[in-house]
């Protein structure tokens, strides 16, 4: 067995490496692992951040690490929590309201090359 690679990577990234982006005053992200066909963002949210209204046309997966936010699909809402996650569709319109501080991973395919 050998030891650690200090050589950079494509394939490796470094929560240390990456610097979060302020999306409002309530709520940042990084953009952590992505390649040609994916991109995963880390979404941070203080209670009263907003995702604003906004469709793209990646497909989505959004998984609830922590907190609780109410989350609109196609103008359904429902509450989400730690543990659950939802499927969003290419060009399907969605926002979120943080109820309480969280955080997010969303996961993006095809990449999504505006986040990078």
């Amino acid at each position: 067995m050998g030891g650690y690679s200090e050589k950079m990577s494509m394939n490796y990234f470094f929560d240390k490496d990456i610097e979060a982006f302020d999306l409002s005053d309530k709520s940042k992200r990084k953009t952590i692992a992505h390649g040609k066909n994916l991109t995963t963002c880390h979404l941070y949210f203080e209670a009263g951040g907003i995702g604003e209204p906004h469709k793209h046309p990646q497909t989505q997966v959004t998984i609830i690490l922590s907190g609780r936010f109410e989350f609109t699909l196609n103008g359904d809402t429902v509450l989400l929590s730690s543990g659950d996650s939802v499927y969003i569709p290419d060009n399907a319109e969605h926002s979120l309201v943080c109820l309480e501080k969280g955080e997010l991973i969303d996961v993006f395919t095809p990449e999504r090359e505006d986040l990078i």
